[in-house]
């Protein structure tokens, strides 16, 4: 059974479509990754100014003169070291970019004039402690991982869709003909399936979070997402929960999307006779939640987003509810994964059982 495993594995990880595949999804990660960083910009609104890694280190600087629990005092010191000197023609100061820590101030505590709007952390952001930092850049990383992992997704579709449908018709006929293949055939492709996209998983959670580690180092990784700078303002995660805390959600998401992903693909693949038509219907199957007319208020809505596609697209199951225990919702797509992968276990290994013995 073991050799049989390492033979699927192989076979999978081997094919040629499936290594130009990673290797694109690498180099989308490089980009997006290098694309970030460059289009970074900070000024301190005295003499330093930059963009890049310079602007990186210009916003971990400022962010270092604020850095702990936010308070009032530290709001009106903001607002006061980050106030305007220049005519706005029109333009509502809660959208000006000057630099990471002056953004997230101006989005919460400015009027469109940039002067302080009279509100405190409390008639804002609640009760809790907020624990203010550098977090632009891991915040960014996350944006780009589910970019990223969408893609992978569509990756483990097309790697998984011919391991049942492929072989109809082709060189396992030799071995399913065997007392061995009826057996072992069908659960060596599905272990090997799963082992394969946990694997490629694995490589590019790595490469991206070891890409931002590099880049912008462990600041902010405990400080709260909830004083970002605007772009993450609206549409965000609404939960006092640290940069450390969504990224572990997230790379959970990611594994949890993997093994979704292969699961209805192995499926799919298991009915379906032609390559082609199994990478169809997995793809459709796996954007069908997104296309359906379910608004976010409805509590159908709380189903729905534990599909597969949602996992990848973290935002929306992560901003679901934070239940009493401080863990979020988004925590239920481990029995999602795990039923969805058990299920397929059965279904594809008894349709190509059946296929096998006649």
């Amino acid at each position: 059974m073991k050799n049989l495993i390492k033979f699927e594995l192989r076979k999978i990880l081997t094919n040629r479509l499936t290594v130009i595949s990673i290797i694109l999804v690498l180099l989308l990660s490089v980009i997006l990754s290098f694309s970030t960083l460059q289009n970074m910009y900070s000024f301190d609104g005295k003499n330093n100014e930059g963009s890049g890694h310079a602007a990186v280190e210009i916003d971990k600087t400022i962010a270092a003169n604020y850095a702990g629990i936010l308070t009032d005092e530290k709001v009106q010191q903001m607002m006061a070291d980050f106030k305007l000197t220049h005519d706005l023609h029109g333009m509502n100061a809660k959208y000006l970019y000057q630099n990471a820590m002056q953004s997230a101030a101006f989005a919460r505590f400015s009027d469109m004039s940039g002067n302080w709007n009279g509100l405190s952390v409390l008639d804002v952001l609640g009760d809790e402690e907020i624990k203010i930092g550098y977090v632009s850049g891991w915040l960014n990383t996350s944006q780009n991982m589910a970019k990223i992992i969408l893609v992978l997704s569509f990756v483990i579709i097309l790697m998984v869709a011919p391991v049942f449908s492929g072989e109809y018709g082709g060189v396992d006929n030799i071995i399913l003909t065997s007392r061995y293949g009826k057996t072992k055939c069908a659960t060596a492709k599905i272990i090997a399936s799963l082992l394969a996209a946990l694997l490629i998983t694995v490589l590019i959670v790595t490469f991206n979070a070891g890409f931002a580690r590099v880049v912008y180092g462990a600041e902010g990784l405990d400080c709260s997402i909830l004083f970002a700078p605007q772009e993450f303002v609206e549409g965000y995660i609404p939960f006092n929960i640290t940069c450390s805390a969504v990224l572990k959600y997230q790379v959970l998401l990611a594994f949890t999307s993997a093994i979704s992903v292969t699961g209805i693909t192995l499926m799919i693949s298991s009915v379906c006779k032609n390559q082609m038509i199994a990478l169809v219907a997995s793809v459709a199957i796996y954007v069908l939640p997104i296309m359906l007319p379910i608004s976010e208020t409805s509590s159908l809505f709380r189903l729905i987003v534990l599909m597969p596609l949602y996992h990848t697209q973290y935002t929306s199951i992560m901003s679901v509810e934070q239940m009493n225990n401080g863990m979020l919702y988004a925590i239920w797509a481990i029995p999602v994964a795990i039923i969805l992968i058990v299920v397929s276990y059965f279904v594809s290994h008894t349709i190509f059982a059946k296929h096998q013995v006649s």
